[in-house]
């Protein structure tokens, strides 16, 4: 695939191992209550993780904003897109259009799944998911142990980052920082078709 330029530098690189680089990843930083508002510019780093140096299965499951248990294992078979966001960081709320158009792009073979990290009232991120129109789950964290499922591939304070899983639910790709319609489906197209590398 062609990669697509953008005004900041991205760097493409591929692990040889297991994303265990969490600490090194930059993004808002926030608290309970609405977080800082200094947010330090991620490095928009996209890593394709080869199969053969892929983890065991991601294993995740708690209650969905709205409610309602999630189970992640309920989607093997399909790639899944998760989205760690608060409602309360200004790049979560600048690619939030574009992560539904993504989904909306990519259809029902893969699944979208968010992470809602650090909002102490859902109120206020489904306030968030009205505004721009997100029609996928999200599950509620707000005491960040969704993200200790993810540990060594997502720091409490990365946010945003999204993680793309096979279809065996490993981990197979991350996006460092906010993303666009054209990276993730185009990562999402790379991992779908089982390709271990980007040029």
């Amino acid at each position: 695939m062609t990669a697509t330029r953008r005004p900041r530098r991205r760097a493409l690189a591929t692990l040889a191992g297991a994303l265990a680089l969490a600490g090194t990843v930059a993004a808002c930083s926030g608290g309970a209550n609405g977080g800082s508002t200094n947010y330090p510019v991620g490095d928009g780093t996209v890593t394709l993780v080869p199969s053969t140096h892929r983890g065991a299965p991601v294993t995740l499951r708690g209650t969905t904003l709205e409610g309602a248990p999630m189970d992640v294992a309920a989607f093997r078979g399909k790639v899944v897109v998760l989205n760690v966001w608060g409602s309360w960081c200004p790049p979560c709320r600048k690619e939030a259009p574009d992560l539904q158009a993504a989904s909306r792009q990519l259809g029902e073979g893969v699944q979208f799944l968010g992470i809602d990290n650090n909002d102490p009232d859902p109120a206020q991120a489904l306030a968030f998911q009205k505004t721009f129109g997100i029609t996928y789950p999200s599950l509620y964290d707000t005491q960040g142990r969704s993200l200790l499922s993810l540990q060594g591939a997502v720091a409490p304070n990365a946010v945003p980052t999204t993680l793309v899983l096979d279809a065996q639910g490993r981990i197979a790709a991350r996006i460092s920082s906010a993303t666009t319609t054209a990276t993730l489906t185009g990562l999402v197209s790379d991992v779908r078709a089982g390709k271990d590398s980007r040029p």
